[in-house]
Formats: C-alpha cells, sequence, structure tokens
C-alpha cells in the first residue's frame, strides 16, 4: 500500500476491552456487555459504537410495535433497488497471519470468530490477499520465480503462514470469498519503465509485453491453486497500485499497459473455465496520483469494447483523492461495479484524529460514501499488526496499524487494541449480509445523520447509521403491519437488522 501524509457479535469483548490501550492518549475502552438485557428473542438486533468507545459494538434489541404511520420519525422503504452487495472485511496479509499464529490456538480462534463466524460473530464474507510477496509480507516473492512459467508453483512460505490462516478461516466460515491482488510480477517478466531492458529490481518496472501471455497463465495458477486447496475467488485485480513506482514491491502499470494485458488475461480465464472470477481493474487512489495522462484510468479501458467485456469493473483506494470520483465513474459505465479494496489507518491520521474522529471519516468516506455511490463491497488493510505496527517490509510503510494490534510481547487475546476499521467491518458485515441489495428509503432525515438500508437475501432488513451531531436520534421504520424505532445515541456507528 501506498501511504500519502495530508467486531463477534462478541463475547470475548467484555473480557479483552479492559485490558486494551490506545495508543493515542486517549482513556481505554470500559468494559462492555454485548449480551441483550434481557435473554428475550427480540424482533430487531441492533449494535451501537460511540465515537468515546462507551459503548463498543454494544448489542440491544427492540420488538416490534404498531405501524407508526403518524410519527414525525417514519421511515419507508421504497421501491428503488440499486447494487448488490459482495461483503466486507479485511486483507488477511502474510504480516497478519504471522501475528495471529503467534497467538494462542484459543485466542486466535476467538478472535477469527469474533470477525468471520456467521453465528458466533458478525460474519464477515470478503477478504483481500495478496498474490505474492507486499510491504507486509515476510520477504519479497512470487509464486514464480525461477525464470519460465513452468517453473511455477506454491511459494513455501504460503504454507507456513497463509494457508493456515485461511484454513482456519474457512473452518468457521465456508462461504468467505477472495480478492486477490499481486504487488508485482515475477521480476523475469519486467522491463524499465521506459522500455528499456531487463529490471531485475522489485519495486518499479514495467510488465515486459513478451510476458503477457506467461502472466496470463501465472494468475489462472494462482487461482487454480487457491480452488483446489477450497478457498472461493471471487475476483482479481491485475495489479496493487499500478501508478505507484515506490514501496518495497510494485509494478508500474499504466492504463494503455492494462488494457492490452486485460486483453491477454480475459480470454486466458475464458479457456480454463474461469470465467466467473472477476477482473477488477485499476486499484488505486481516487486522484490517479495527480498523473495527468492517467486521469479516469478505468475509462479508458472501459471504453474498449475489446477489453472492457473482461472487466467486472473497477476497484479503489483513498489514500489520495476524494470518493466523489466514483460518481463520474458510475455514471460513465452504470454497468460496471465498483469495489473498495485497501485503506490504511496509522500515526498519520490515528494520532490526528483519534478512535472517535477516524470511525467517523471512515464510516462516513468509506462505508457509506462508497456504498450509496454504487460500491458492491469493502475491504480495508491489515487485519492485524503488532504493537509496533509490524512486521513490515523496508521500503514498505512503518506507521500503519492493524485494524486490531497485538502486544508483541504477549500476544494474548487480553492484549488486543481493537481500532477504528475493526468496527467499520463489523458494523457492515452484521447486518449487510452477501447478496443484499441496497434499497431506497423516504421519510425522516436528521442533520448530522447518515443512513443506508439493505434487503438480505433471507429477507432481513439491515440498515447502517452514523450520527455526527451532538444530537440523539430516534428513527422509525413503519410498514402498513408494524414498526422498528432505532435509537441512534449522539457521536455513533450503529447498525440494525429484522426480519419482514
Amino acid at each position: 500500500m501506498k501511504r500519502i501524509i495530508p467486531i463477534a457479535l462478541s463475547c470475548f469483548l467484555a473480557f479483552c476491552s479492559c485490558s486494551c490501550r490506545n495508543k493515542e492518549n486517549q482513556q481505554p475502552a470500559p468494559p462492555v456487555d454485548n449480551k441483550p438485557e434481557t435473554p428475550v428473542n427480540y424482533d430487531a438486533t441492533i449494535w451501537t459504537t460511540t465515537f468515546d468507545r462507551s459503548k463498543a459494538f454494544e448489542r440491544s434489541g427492540v420488538n416490534f410495535g404498531k405501524a407508526a404511520t403518524m410519527s414525525p420519525n417514519v421511515v419507508r422503504l421504497t421501491g428503488d433497488r440499486y447494487q448488490t452487495i459482495d461483503g466486507f472485511g479485511l486483507a488477511i496479509t502474510q504480516a497478519s497471519c504471522y501475528n495471529l499464529l503467534k497467538m494462542s490456538p484459543n485466542d486466535r480462534t476467538a478472535i477469527l470468530t469474533e470477525l468471520f463466524s456467521p453465528t458466533d460473530g458478525a460474519g464477515s464474507s470478503l477478504i483481500r490477499v495478496c498474490i505474492g510477496g507486499s510491504d507486509f509480507s515476510m520477504d519479497e516473492y512470487t509464486w514464480c520465480d525461477t525464470k519460465g512459467i513452468e517453473n511455477f508453483a506454491i511459494h513455501p512460505s504460503e504454507y507456513q503462514y497463509l494457508f493456515p490462516i485461511l484454513d482456519e478461516i474457512y473452518r468457521i466460515n465456508p462461504q468467505v470469498e477472495i480478492i486477490g491482488s499481486p504487488w508485482s510480477c515475477p521480476r523475469w517478466m519486467k522491463m524499465g519503465v521506459d522500455n528499456s531492458g531487463a529490471y531485475e529490481s522489485w519495486t518499479s518496472g514495467r510488465l515486459n509485453p513478451a510476458y503477457y501471455a506467461d502472466y496470463a497463465t501465472y494468475f489462472v495458477k494462482w487461482i487454480q491453486a487457491m480452488q483446489q486447496r477450497g478457498y472461493k475467488v471471487m475476483g482479481v485485480t491485475l495489479q496493487n497500485e499500478p501508478l505507484n513506482h515506490g514501496n518495497s514491491m510494485s509494478l508500474y502499470m499504466p492504463w494503455q499497459d492494462q488494457l492490452a494485458l486485460l486483453k491477454v488475461v480475459g480470454p486466458a480465464f475464458e479457456n480454463a473455465g474461469l470465467g466467473d472470477v472477476k477482473i477488477m481493474i485499476f486499484d488505486h487512489n481516487y486522484n490517479y496520483d495527480n498523473v495527468d495522462s492517467q486521469r479516469r484510468y478505468p475509462l479508458n479501458i472501459f471504453s474498449d469494447p475489446a477489453a472492457s467485456k473482461y472487466a467486472a469493473g473497477s476497484a479503489w483506494h483513498n489514500y489520495g483523492g476524494s470518493v466523489s470520483e466514483l460518481d463520474a465513474i458510475h455514471t460513465a459505465a452504470p454497468d460496471k461495479g465498483i469495489w473498495f479494496t485497501e485503506a490504511s489507518i496509522g500515526e498519520w491520521n490515528y494520532k490526528r484524529l483519534g478512535f472517535g474522529g477516524q470511525l467517523q471519516e471512515d464510516f462516513r468516506e468509506i462505508i457509506l460514501g462508497t456504498l450509496k455511490r454504487y460500491g458492491k463491497g469493502v475491504t480495508l488493510w491489515n487485519m492485524m499488526l503488532d504493537d509496533e505496527g509490524k512486521p513490515y517490509r523496508p521500503g514498505g510503510c512503518s506507521t500503519c496499524y492493524g485494524a486490531v494490534s497485538v502486544s508483541h510481547i504477549s500476544y494474548a487475546l487480553s492484549s488486543l487494541d481493537r481500532k477504528s476499521h475493526w468496527y467499520d467491518v463489523l458494523h457492515t458485515s452484521a447486518v449487510i449480509k452477501k447478496g443484499a441489495v441496497r434499497v431506497g428509503t423516504e421519510g425522516y432525515t436528521a442533520t448530522g445523520v447518515s443512513y443506508l438500508a439493505f434487503s438480505n437475501p433471507d429477507n432481513s432488513t439491515g440498515v447502517i447509521f452514523l450520527n455526527e451531531s451532538s444530537t440523539d436520534q430516534q428513527f422509525v421504520f413503519a410498514s402498513s403491519a408494524r414498526s422498528v424505532s432505532v435509537k441512534v445515541p449522539a457521536k455513533s456507528v450503529v447498525s440494525a437488522i429484522w426480519n419482514d
């Protein structure tokens, strides 16, 4: 990832949160009881996280009331239907796997259950996995570091780090899907950025057109290897941050190169029977790293029919520019999907904003910001780093935080500091299920409060709220037969779900 300066429904949370220590000099989150006040089976379940963490994914419930058609706070669902949702989650980087494997088996299972379990956790259903190494792996590598695609083989470090964690995740939730992204092609496929000869560095360089077919085969073989292990690959991006010349591993891939590569990768997927694996293009910042010739990168590819037919849509990061860029992308290509694939927290934003400010900003800009612009899913960056931000590669991000930080001394469940990204994923995954459809609403609104509603495949309704104001608000979702009253405290994120 490139830094530009400017969670199970958890029965474990009460035990853990009292020992968390916030590096930003905030008070540690107090113990929280996530269980309903009484063992009643409520009609609607609500989770609340306040900016001061006095409530941290705290669960409560309400029962249906009579239709409240005369209430001034009524919201009704309309017949408008928008995009289908793929899910929400975090990146299972090698660094995350390293830290998870340092935990005791019971502690590791507890935190993975909190995130992934559909019954005992939030049910996160989407993760991002690096295709080869990244700035958060133990080394720089690909799955074909010896020249010749016939030398393709699973890298040994995946057996050591990635596969044990993925295996456990899939035991907890077999429906999890993966977005794969490469930080670099094998070095023997590289040439200089100026189209010169062989380029030996992991950082920057350009894909030599002579190896487009081999690289297409590389993608095919990676997907097949993952599928043979029982992992569900929903899609891949052709290059992480294609305009990034830095980082420990990178590959410069302007839109002209990606368009040409897509015309080779697309048919290779079809010929291998992988036509249902989505190819997502771009996978970089809203501002195109301020490179004028690369602005509207995805639209330049979509404008070529021969390439566009293989592209499911575009993927995005927010290290530069504004989420409003997605308005132009959707307007010009309404048939193409939009996915948000990476954002990190770290010293540059978290120390400035603290837990509450970061939760507010990311829920507004990433969660609500992309979903209301037809986003189909969100994956945030490292699931877990230690309390020193490690491990990371030289040249990578040394000031990043994981969604969860763990003590580099004890690696104990009680040492976990669940940060804002953790709650972003919990709040969305708990009430917006894979296959949900965003639906329209009409009626009550309040200054400083934003919300979106979704219809899940089981016909339940999920709603997410952000209240940036200093006033508690009450929303009444009503039909002709019943109503659901949801309290949204001042300065909070709230999620609610009920069965219709």
